[in-house]
């Protein structure tokens, strides 16, 4: 058995880990730790305050007593907010108040970028302009290129929650560029578990969705390799 932990902020998508669960087999465990989301607002001080390391602590006894063997903060905004350098510090702290492997969202995609050989990536994102260009930076920081950034301007996670299959294949069109590789779609509040090889059909190339980089990311801290094609390109390899 194999448990990851997952701190959440608020609800929105958090329905995409059970669903998750179900597709990856009986023996991996993905509970999910609802933090404090305070205001509900992509707006980069209301994100610095979401991504606070005491509201980050609070959901940690829990998570300990669920057995998790590593704990990712399923949050993207609340993360590359930060910058580069801040994000790697959230993470430490998380790590030292877990007492257990710690990595966040934008952590996992700029890790799946790389586990897929892509250097060009493309992103559709929910955010308003200013804080995709947050996102954008950080994968740069990562060495990652970004041949192009699509934002969607919606201010609320709840709002992104409500989205259906048409908006969410809507965004990814959108945000696609005929010289990425892979396109990036980096809101934990946007339901895309159900969607991923439809996602990948209509673009024809590798998809990376939030809550599925930070399932493989806890994954991929706790030392286990996962196989569920229906959850993409990125657990479509039994290597």
């Amino acid at each position: 058995m194999t448990t990851v932990g997952l701190l959440y902020p608020g609800y929105s998508a958090e329905d995409d880990y059970p669903r998750m669960e179900m597709l990856l087999g009986s023996d991996i465990r993905l509970p999910v730790f609802h933090t404090d989301i305070g205001e509900d607002a992509h707006r980069v001080d209301a994100l610095l305050r979401m991504g606070a390391a005491e509201r980050l602590a609070a959901g940690v006894e829990e998570l300990r007593l669920a057995g998790a063997e590593s704990v990712v903060w399923a949050c993207t905004s609340g993360s590359f907010i930060y910058g580069w350098e801040g994000a790697h510090e959230q993470t430490r702290g998380l790590a030292s108040s877990a007492g257990l492997p710690a990595s966040s969202t934008s952590f996992a995609f700029a890790h799946a970028v790389r586990e897929l050989g892509a250097e060009r990536v493309a992103v559709a994102a929910t955010y308003p302009e200013d804080v995709t260009e947050y996102f954008t930076a950080f994968l740069k920081a990562a060495g990652i290129e970004v041949v192009s950034d699509r934002a969607g301007g919606i201010i609320t996670a709840a709002e992104v929650g409500t989205w259906d299959r048409e908006r969410v294949l809507a965004l990814a069109r959108a945000g696609d560029h005929p010289d990425a590789e892979v396109v990036l779609m980096p809101d934990t509040a946007l339901h895309t578990a159900a969607y991923l090889p439809e996602l990948e059909e209509a673009l024809g190339k590798p998809v990376l969705t939030a809550n599925q980089v930070t399932v493989w990311e806890g994954l991929r801290l706790a030392e286990r390799r996962a196989w569920a094609p229906k959850l993409g390109t990125l657990f479509a390899s039994r290597e």
